[in-house]
C-alpha cells in the first residue's frame, strides 16, 4: 500500500516536472474581416503576417466575412472592444475619426513618385497621426491603387457627365471630389455597391479597380473610365494595443518584424497588381467600354478637384501633415 503511494507520488511528481519542461501553449490573435477569403486582402496582406510570426508561438486566426460582427462601419470599435484582436478596415468609412489620415486620400495629394504607405508612415512616425488610432498599434497603413469610375450605362469623358448622378464613394475625401464635378455623393460599405448598381440606386462607383474583381462589379457594370484625378482609398490593419503588450517578447518581436512600412508594402503592391489584371480582364470583354483619359482631358477635371485638395487641407489644418507626408 505505501509502495503504490510511493509511485504514485513519484508519477506525479514526474507529470509536474514533464509539464514544466513542455513548452507553453500558442497564443491565438483573432484577425476579422468582412470580406470573403478570396479577396486581395488575404494574399497580400494577412498570409505575410501569418508567416512572419510563424514559429513565434503565435497563431494568427482569421475570421472573414464578418463572423466576429458584420458591420464593416464598426471594424475599429471591435478592435477596441476586444471583440477581435486584429481588424481590417478603411479610414473613409469612419471618416470623422481619421481627418489627417484622410488627407493622404485627395486627389493630387500623393506625388506620382511616392507609395502610398510611405506617405502614411511618414506622417504617423512624425506622431502627427497617433491620436487618430487610439488604444491599436497600427500594422499596416496603406493607400489603394487610384481611383477610377466604374459606370453602369453611362460613359465619362468630360467632368459634365458626371453632373446630376449618384455616385457611391467610400468616404469624405471622394465625397468631396465628386461634389466638385456636380455630382452627389453616395457613401456605401464597398458590399452593398454590386445591388445599388444592379437596381439603379446609383449611378456608378469612384473606388479602386482592385474592387470590380474582388466584388464582381464587372456583372453590373459595363463602362470604367481610368486616368481621372479621383485619389485613393486608405486602409488600416491595426491591433488592440493592450492584446499586444501582453504578448511575451518573442512574440512581440515577430510581430514587430514585419508591422510597419514592410507589411504596408506587402498590401498596397497585392492591390496594385491586382487592380492591373481586373483591367486587363475587363478590357477584353466586348461589352465593356474601358477608356483612358488624355492628359489634356485628365486636366478638365484637376481643375475642378485639385483645388478641393487645398480646401480640405485648410479646413483640417492640415498643412503640415501634408507637407511631412509628401518629404517635403
Amino acid at each position: 500500500m505505501i509502495q503504490g503511494q510511493m509511485i504514485r507520488t513519484a508519477a506525479a511528481a514526474a507529470a509536474v516536472a514533464v509539464a514544466g519542461m513542455a513548452p507553453a501553449l500558442a497564443e491565438t490573435v483573432k484577425f476579422a474581416h468582412w470580406v470573403p477569403p478570396a479577396h486581395t486582402l488575404t494574399a497580400s496582406t494577412i498570409e505575410p503576417l501569418q508567416a512572419a510570426v510563424e514559429g513565434s508561438g503565435l497563431e494568427v486566426q482569421v475570421f472573414p466575412g464578418g463572423e466576429l460582427g458584420a458591420g464593416p462601419l464598426e471594424q475599429y470599435v471591435r478592435v477596441v472592444q476586444g471583440v477581435a484582436d486584429i481588424v481590417w478596415g478603411l479610414q473613409g468609412y469612419t471618416s470623422s475619426q481619421f481627418p489627417l489620415t484622410m488627407i493622404s486620400e485627395l486627389p493630387g495629394a500623393k506625388p506620382e513618385d511616392m507609395t502610398g504607405y510611405d506617405m502614411i508612415w511618414n506622417a504617423y512616425e512624425a506622431g502627427q497621426l497617433a491620436g487618430e488610432f487610439p488604444g491599436t498599434k497600427p500594422l499596416a497603413l496603406w493607400l489603394s491603387e487610384p481611383n477610377v469610375f466604374i459606370m453602369k450605362d453611362v460613359d465619362v469623358r468630360t467632368p459634365a457627365d458626371i453632373e446630376g448622378l449618384k455616385i457611391r464613394v467610400s468616404g469624405s475625401a471622394a465625397a468631396a471630389a465628386i461634389e466638385s464635378l456636380g455630382g452627389t455623393p453616395v457613401q456605401m460599405p464597398a458590399g452593398e455597391i454590386y445591388n445599388s448598381l444592379q437596381t439603379g440606386l446609383i449611378d456608378g462607383v469612384v473606388t479602386g479597380a482592385s474592387a470590380i474583381g474582388d466584388f464582381k462589379l464587372d456583372e453590373v457594370a459595363n463602362s470604367y473610365t481610368l486616368n481621372a484625378p479621383l485619389g485613393h482609398i486608405s486602409f488600416y490593419v491595426v491591433m488592440n494595443q493592450a492584446k499586444y503588450d501582453s504578448l511575451p517578447d518573442e512574440q512581440k518581436a515577430a510581430i514587430d518584424s514585419i508591422a510597419g512600412r514592410k507589411l504596408s508594402q506587402s498590401a498596397e503592391e497585392g492591390w496594385y497588381a491586382r487592380a492591373e489584371s481586373v483591367i486587363e480582364t475587363i478590357s477584353g470583354m466586348d461589352e465593356n467600354t474601358v477608356y483612358t483619359l488624355s492628359d489634356e482631358e485628365r486636366a478638365a477635371f484637376e481643375e475642378l478637384t485639385y483645388p478641393i485638395r487645398d480646401e480640405v487641407v485648410g479646413n483640417v489644418g492640415g498643412e503640415e501633415v501634408l507637407a511631412t507626408m509628401r518629404g517635403e
